[in-house]
C-alpha cells in the first residue's frame, strides 16, 4: 500500500479544499469576536487564529492571562516578578506589559520588600543617601515626582547632595557666593528665596543686572538713582518713590507707559494729578467741589464717577440735598418734607424695612423711631396691657435669659421700661441666705480667692453693690498678713519699704491710704529711703543741696517746706529763676530790685513795697493787670485809691473826709449808707430843688407850724431863706457835732433882736 497519494490526486484534494475554505474566510471577516467572551484588544488583535483553534475547531484556551502567558505559548511571569496572586490584568493591560499599574493600599511591609532591585527597580546608583523609607519623599505613583524631602535629619551642608550630580545644584546664572543654600533658600522650596543684603558691598545693579538677578524692567522710569532709593532689599513692591525733588507735570512720568496714568473713565479735566490725589498714593483722592459749576449728576452718571445705585429711593432731589461732596457716607435725608407714610421707602427694597421678627404692629415706623436712625428706638409701654412677658418673649421681643433668677415675679418688679439695666431686686422681702441665689448659677457667687468665712454676704456687703465692702476687723485675730498676703487679700506691693513692722502700724483697717508712717523710730537719714526706688526721692529739679531732706521739709508732708535762706549767699534769682525754684510771674511788676526788696524769705506774700518814689497814679499800676486792681465791688468814685487807702496796704480804710464846703460833717453817729444809698460817692438827694443846702435832705423835717418871718402884717419866711436850716435857725449844741438843737434860743419874733 502507498504511503502517499500520487501527484495527480493530491492536486485533486488540495483544489477542493481550497474551494470549501474560501466561503469561510469570508465568513471570518464579518465575525464579532467580541460576543464569544474572548475580547481581543491591544496585542491580542493581531494574534493568529490558530493560536487558539485547530481546523477551525476551538482548543478550548482559558480565559485568564496565565493560561497562554505560562512561558511556552507566550512570556510569562518573569523569576523577579513580585509575588502576587493577583490576575496579570490587575496591573497590566493588553496593550503592553510595561508601563504596569500597580495598587499599593493592600500591600504590607517597607517599599524595600519588593523595590530592592530584584523583584521591582530600587534606589538607584546617583540616589541621595539616606536610612529614610522611600515612602518618606516618594509616593507609590511615581518615583521621579518627587513630593517632599524631610530634611530635619540631613547632616553636612546643602552642597553635599546638591551639587548637580546627587540632587539639582546650582544655576549657571546664579549670583556668585560662597554662601551655604539655606542662608537664602528653605528646605521646602527653591522658591521664593530670601537674601539678606546687610553685609552686601556695592551698588543694586552689580548683580540686578537681569543676569545674575532680576534688573530694571524695560517700562522702567528713566532714572540714574540707585534701586534701593525707592525699593526696599525684602521685596521690589510696594515701592516708595519720593516726588520732592522731581520737576515737571505728573503726566510727565505718569503716562501709562512709563507708571500709572489716567484711567480711560477718569474725570474730565485739565487739572494736575496732584490737585486731587497725592504722592503716597491714588487712593483716597480728595476732590474739590466747591468751584465745580453743574449738577452732581453731571459727573456722577456712573461713568466719569460714581453714580446712584440701582436701589437708590425715588427723587429728583441732587445728591447734595442728603450727601456730602467729602464722601456719600455718612447721609442726611431729610424726612420733614416727605409725605406719604414710613413704609413707602423703608420696604426692605428701597430702604431697610422692617425686620422679621419686629413685634407685630399697625404703627408708623415714627412712633417709635426717629428719622435720624432706627437705634436707640423709644417704647411707649404706657398704653400697653398685659404682662410684659406678652411681648417679652424671647421671639417677639427679648426675653428672660436661661440664666435669669428663678421667679414668678414680673419683669417690671426689677427693671424699668427704658432698658434692662441697671436692674433693681429689692432684698428686702428674700427669704433665705444669700447663697440661696449668689452661688454662681443663679447669679453672682464668692470669687476664688474670696476670704474663707462662713459669715453671710451681708456682713460685708451691701444688697445695692458688692464694692465697696466693709470689714469689721475689730474680732478678727493674728497678723494683718495672715490674710493680706496677696493671695487671700491684697498683700504688699513689690515696691513697698522694706519693714518688718505689721500694717496696721501705718495703715489702717479703713482703707491703704492715707497711711502714716511714725519717723520718729526711724534710724539713718532721709534719702536712706526716699532714693526714688524705695520711696519718693529727690525731682529733678531740685535745689543743688547736700541737706538732709528734714532741714527744710517734715516728717508729715513734703510742702510747705521751710528754707532757711540766712547762709544763702548771692542774689534771689541765683535759684528762683523758674528752674532751680518758683520764680518771677509773667505780670509781675517790671522791676529791677531784688525779690527781697518787697518778699520775705519766708513767703512771697504778703509783700511790701515802697510807694514813696513811684510816680504817676495808683491805678498806673494797680489796674488789675500789673498789680491788684479795685474790686468789682468797690465803692463808685473817680476819687485816687490814696485817698482812703495808704500805700502800706489797702486796709484799714481812712475815714472819708466831706472836705466840700457843702457837705459839713454829720458826726460819728451817721452811716454812710444813709445818705449813700447806692454803691456811689454821688447820693440821691430826697428834695433836690434844694441842693446842696441842708433842705435838700431836711425838708421833709421842717415843722408844721408857720415860720413867721413878721406877725402882723403876717409875712412868712420862703424857702429859699429857710432851706440852709442850720445858717439860719439850727445850730449843733456841742463841739463833737452830734447833736443839733431843733431852734434857737429865744423867741422866733422878727421884732426881737437874738434871731
Amino acid at each position: 500500500m502507498k504511503t502517499h497519494c500520487a501527484f495527480p490526486a493530491c492536486r485533486l484534494l488540495l483544489l477542493v479544499f481550497l474551494m470549501l475554505s474560501a466561503p469561510l474566510q469570508a465568513a471570518d471577516r464579518d465575525f464579532d469576536h467580541f460576543t464569544t467572551g474572548f475580547i481581543l484588544t491591544g496585542a491580542h488583535t493581531t494574534l493568529e487564529c490558530s493560536r487558539c483553534h485547530q481546523q477551525g475547531v476551538f482548543k478550548g484556551t482559558p480565559r485568564h492571562c496565565a493560561g497562554c502567558h505560562n512561558g511556552v505559548v507566550a512570556v510569562g511571569k518573569s523569576s523577579r516578578h513580585i509575588r502576587s496572586n493577583n490576575a496579570c490584568g490587575d496591573c497590566h493591560t493588553t496593550v503592553a506589559m510595561l508601563p504596569a499599574r500597580f495598587d499599593h493600599r493592600d500591600t504590607q511591609g517597607a517599599c524595600t520588600t519588593c523595590h530592592n532591585g530584584g523583584p521591582a527597580p530600587g534606589k538607584n546608583p546617583g540616589h541621595i543617601n539616606a536610612g529614610n523609607q522611600c515612602e518618606r519623599c516618594h509616593n507609590t505613583l511615581d518615583f521621579r515626582r518627587v513630593s517632599r524631602v524631610d530634611h530635619g535629619a540631613v547632616q553636612g551642608t546643602c552642597e553635599t547632595c546638591h551639587n548637580g550630580r546627587t540632587a539639582r545644584g546650582k544655576h549657571g546664572r546664579h549670583v556668585q557666593t560662597t554662601e551655604s543654600c539655606d542662608t537664602c533658600h528653605d528646605t521646602n522650596s527653591w522658591r521664593t528665596a530670601r537674601f539678606t543684603h546687610v553685609n552686601v558691598d556695592g551698588r543694586c545693579s552689580t548683580c540686578h543686572d537681569g543676569k545674575q538677578a532680576t534688573g530694571k524692567q524695560a517700562n522702567h522710569i528713566t532714572t540714574t538713582d540707585q534701586c534701593d532709593t525707592c525699593h526696599t532689599t525684602m521685596g521690589w513692591v510696594p515701592a516708595r518713590f519720593r516726588h520732592m525733588n522731581v520737576a515737571g507735570r505728573c503726566s510727565s512720568c505718569h503716562d501709562g507707559s512709563q507708571a500709572t496714568g489716567k484711567p480711560s473713565n477718569h474725570v474730565q479735566t485739565t487739572a494736575q494729578c496732584d490737585s486731587c490725589h497725592t504722592t503716597m498714593g491714588w487712593v483716597p483722592a480728595r476732590f474739590n467741589h466747591v468751584n465745580v459749576a453743574g449738577r452732581c449728576s453731571t459727573c456722577h452718571d456712573g461713568s466719569q464717577a460714581t453714580g446712584k445705585p440701582a436701589r437708590h429711593v425715588q427723587t429728583t432731589a441732587q445728591c447734595d440735598d442728603c450727601h456730602a461732596t467729602t464722601g456719600w457716607l455718612p447721609a442726611n435725608v431729610n424726612h420733614a418734607n416727605l409725605s406719604g407714610t414710613c413704609s413707602s421707602c423703608h420696604n426692605g427694597t428701597t430702604a431697610k424695612g422692617k425686620s422679621a421678627n419686629h413685634i407685630q404692629t399697625t404703627a408708623q415706623c415714627d412712633t417709635c423711631h426717629a428719622t435720624n436712625a432706627w437705634t436707640p428706638a423709644r417704647f411707649n409701654h404706657s398704653n400697653v396691657s398685659g404682662t410684659c412677658s406678652s411681648c417679652h418673649n424671647g421671639s417677639q421681643a427679648t426675653g428672660k435669659p436661661g440664666k435669669h433668677i428663678q421667679t414668678t415675679g414680673q419683669c417690671d418688679s426689677c427693671h424699668t421700661t427704658m432698658g434692662w439695666t441697671p436692674a433693681r431686686v429689692n432684698h428686702d422681702f428674700v427669704s433665705g441666705s444669700c447663697s440661696t441665689c449668689h452661688n454662681g448659677t443663679t447669679a453672682r457667687g464668692k470669687t476664688g480667692n474670696h476670704i474663707q468665712t462662713t459669715a453671710q454676704c451681708d456682713t460685708c456687703h451691701t444688697t445695692t453693690a458688692w464694692t465697696p465692702a466693709r470689714f469689721d476687723h475689730s474680732g478678727v485675730s493674728g497678723t494683718c498678713s495672715s490674710c493680706h498676703n496677696g493671695s487671700t487679700a491684697k498683700g504688699k506691693p513689690g515696691d513697698h519699704i522694706q519693714t518688718t513692722g505689721q500694717c496696721d502700724a501705718c495703715h489702717s483697717t479703713a482703707g491703704w491710704k492715707p497711711a502714716r508712717v511714725d519717723h520718729a523710730v526711724v534710724t539713718g537719714s532721709c534719702s536712706n529711703c526716699h532714693n526714688g526706688s524705695t520711696a519718693k526721692g529727690k525731682p529733678g529739679n531740685h535745689v543743688q543741696t547736700t541737706a538732709q531732706c528734714d532741714t527744710c521739709h517734715s516728717t508729715n508732708a513734703w510742702t510747705p517746706a521751710r528754707f532757711d535762706h540766712s547762709n544763702a549767699a548771692g542774689t534771689c534769682s541765683s535759684c528762683h529763676n523758674g528752674s532751680t525754684a518758683k520764680g518771677k510771674p509773667a505780670n509781675h511788676v517790671q522791676t529791677t530790685a531784688q525779690c527781697d526788696t518787697c518778699h520775705t524769705t519766708n513767703a512771697w506774700t504778703p509783700a511790701r513795697f515802697d510807694h514813696s518814689n513811684a510816680a504817676g497814679t495808683c491805678s498806673s499800676c494797680h489796674n488789675g493787670s500789673t498789680a491788684t486792681g479795685k474790686p468789682g465791688n468797690h465803692f463808685v468814685t473817680t476819687q485816687q485809691c490814696d485817698s482812703c487807702h495808704t500805700t502800706s496796704a489797702w486796709k484799714p480804710v481812712t475815714t472819708y473826709r466831706h472836705l466840700s464846703a457843702n457837705y459839713p460833717d454829720h458826726g460819728s453817729s451817721l452811716a454812710c449808707r444813709k445818705c449813700h444809698t447806692s454803691n456811689n460817692e454821688r447820693i440821691s438827694w430826697p428834695f433836690a430843688a434844694y441842693q446842696p443846702d441842708c433842705a435838700a435832705c431836711h425838708a421833709g423835717d421842717f415843722e408844721a407850724d408857720e415860720h413867721k418871718k413878721v406877725d402882723n402884717p403876717r409875712i412868712l419866711y420862703t424857702a429859699g431863706e429857710l432851706k440852709d436850716c442850720s445858717g439860719s435857725c439850727h445850730e449843733y449844741t456841742d463841739s463833737s457835732l452830734t447833736t443839733i438843737r431843733k431852734t434857737r434860743t429865744g423867741e422866733h419874733s422878727p421884732r426881737k433882736g437874738d434871731w
